[in-house]
């Protein structure tokens, strides 16, 4: 991870390097976690925004749903255990594994914003 070489090519503040087949980003910092937990943490905030955005498309776009239904009760709590999940593995992760990965960043931002709708949601609710 030394010096970049001739196997280098730098485009702004991006590094990518054919030997180890990486990106680097300033001071070590990668797109892909490198450990476990890491890539549970980005794998698992994927898939709460696949499911949100299927949600929300077959719902105002498609219009094949609506939120009133039994599948939405079934699919907010999932998806928000799903984001927990995520949240707390890339939380020790960064932590505990030293990871150092966008990705890992952004389910760690992904997570915290999706407490804050939580409870902000909660105190604003007409029902």
């Amino acid at each position: 991870m030394g010096t970049c070489n001739t196997f280098c090519y730098i485009l702004d503040y991006t590094i990518y390097d054919k030997i180890y087949n990486t990106v680097y980003i300033k001071n070590n910092m990668y797109i892909k976690p490198k450990t476990k937990l890491g890539k549970w943490s980005a794998g698992l905030n994927i898939l709460f925004l696949i499911i949100i955005s299927v949600s929300v498309i077959s719902v105002l776009v498609l219009k094949i749903l609506n939120f009133d239904g039994h599948w939405w009760d079934v699919t907010v709590p999932v998806s928000f255990l799903i984001e927990m999940t995520a949240f707390v593995t890339g939380i020790i992760s960064v932590t505990k594994n030293k990871e150092r990965s966008v990705l890992v960043y952004f389910s760690i931002f992904v997570g915290i914003f999706t407490i804050l709708f939580v409870l902000l949601y909660s105190l604003f609710i007409n029902d």
